[in-house]
């Protein structure tokens, strides 16, 4: 296994174990491919979820950007609810599941088609 198939493992463990859902592997890969060398740099990985900047950029780069969502309250309040889900004590919310759960809540796993 790779590098990358070695970070899907464990981003479907978080998932499961932090999220308490069943990933959809084939788009959990496909998310993960989607962020790109992000995925291998300690700091990029992660999604700080206190810090009201990097939620912003997760909302303008991945919901308004990538998933083509317009920009609205609501947007924050779907990442808000994914970090609470993540949990906010968990110290590595992994940018990839972060993503993963933003596409599956605003149902648009076809633009990883």
């Amino acid at each position: 296994m790779g590098k990358r198939d070695d970070l899907i493992a464990k981003y479907a463990d978080d998932l499961r174990n932090k999220c308490g859902m069943e990933p959809d592997m084939d788009l959990l890969t496909k998310v993960t491919i989607g962020c790109g060398p992000a995925i291998y740099n300690a700091d990029a990985s992660t999604v700080a979820g206190g810090q009201p900047a990097e939620l912003e950029t997760v909302k303008v780069n991945f919901l308004v950007k990538k998933l083509g969502l317009a920009d609205s309250p609501a947007l924050m309040d779907a990442i808000n609810q994914v970090i609470e889900t993540y949990g906010k004590s968990e110290r590595n919310k992994y940018r990839a599941v972060v993503y993963y759960m933003l596409t599956k809540h605003f149902g648009k796993e076809a633009v990883y088609g």
